[in-house]
């Protein structure tokens, strides 16, 4: 085992106010999750969409609305949502200031799709891999 160091890895910019910091991956390691750290502006998130694997969502600081199929919950610091694996979710920063918010993925990779049927999205899987 060697260390990881966070802060050596460089946000990536995934959508307009959203920046994402891989931390944990098969990238670095990971056999069975993948962690990362999204930082957020006012209004900004995470659209519609689904995983196979379940994830946890958690704020480490600011207020989010987290949609869970058909039920949203408001989150602030220190509370999580654990969303089961294939079910539509998505999430928005409610407050004025920045959100940051870490996510748990039960894969070494991220996958995920915006909707059943559309092209999947993949992050940090070694390449060749399947």
């Amino acid at each position: 085992m060697s260390p990881i160091m966070h802060r050596k890895s460089t946000p990536e910019l995934w959508r307009l106010g959203v920046s994402t910091r891989m931390n944990i991956s098969a990238l670095n390691g990971a056999q069975a999750l993948c962690v990362f750290e999204q930082r957020c502006l006012a209004g900004t998130g995470a659209p519609p969409h689904w995983h196979e694997v379940e994830e946890v969502l958690s704020v480490v600081s600011g207020t989010m609305m987290v949609q869970v199929g058909d039920v949203e919950h408001i989150l602030s610091a220190e509370e999580s949502a654990v969303i089961p694996a294939r079910v539509i979710h998505g999430f928005r920063n409610i407050g004025s200031g920045e959100l940051h918010v870490q996510a748990i993925l039960a894969a070494p990779f991220f996958e995920a799709w915006a909707s059943p049927g559309n092209e999947k999205s993949v992050r940090w899987r070694p390449s060749g891999e399947l």
